[in-house]
């Protein structure tokens, strides 16, 4: 049974290497980085194997764990600081608010910790939940701060596209975390 198995994960890494590796190397610039989270990805196989996780479909859950694990490794290189993030306060407004000043303090005790963590989470999984086009845009621009005309450059896809794409991915952003926004500027 165990080298059933064995053999089972050799072939799906046989299979997969190669798409994963690009799927990687396309959004993680450092090409060591993307070989350890490459490797991280089939350790998680080997280990969800070992613990005999079902895994219903190979394929989406390898490209599920690498995503994560580039979103781990961003959050790592890049520490929690919004302070370069302005918003205006309404369409009309020129006063910038950093995005910082819009997130309850982590010092301001347990309940203001409490929403930051909230609000961070919801904004996570409003950005996980965009088309993968517009995530792609909206996360290379956004929190990679990488140009439109690189991403063109990268991509092959018209500049006008991608501004597009991001567009949309805003409007999509402001419309889902809406509610959120409404019920914590309840009095």
């Amino acid at each position: 049974m165990p080298l059933e198995q064995d053999q089972r994960i050799s072939e799906v890494v046989r299979r997969e290497q190669s798409r994963l590796r690009n799927f990687i190397r396309r959004r993680v610039p450092d090409p060591g980085d993307a070989e350890d989270i490459l490797q991280d990805v089939f350790y998680e196989l080997v280990e969800a194997n070992r613990l005999l996780m079902p895994i219903e479909h190979v394929t989406g859950w390898l490209f599920r764990v690498a995503r994560n694990r580039i979103i781990d490794l961003f959050r790592k290189k890049k520490p929690e600081n919004f302070s370069d993030t302005a918003v205006a306060q309404n369409d009309d407004d020129e006063e910038l608010l950093r995005f910082e000043d819009l997130l309850p303090s982590p010092n301001a005790g347990p309940e203001a910790l409490y929403a930051r963590n909230l609000l961070l989470e919801e904004l996570e999984s409003a950005v996980d939940d965009l088309p993968e086009e517009q995530r792609e845009v909206f996360v290379a621009h956004e929190l990679e701060g990488r140009s439109f005309k690189e991403m063109a450059a990268e991509t092959g896809v018209n500049v006008n596209t991608l501004l597009s794409r991001k567009r949309y991915a805003v409007l999509q952003l402001r419309e889902r975390l809406q509610t959120i926004y409404d019920e914590f500027t309840k009095t």
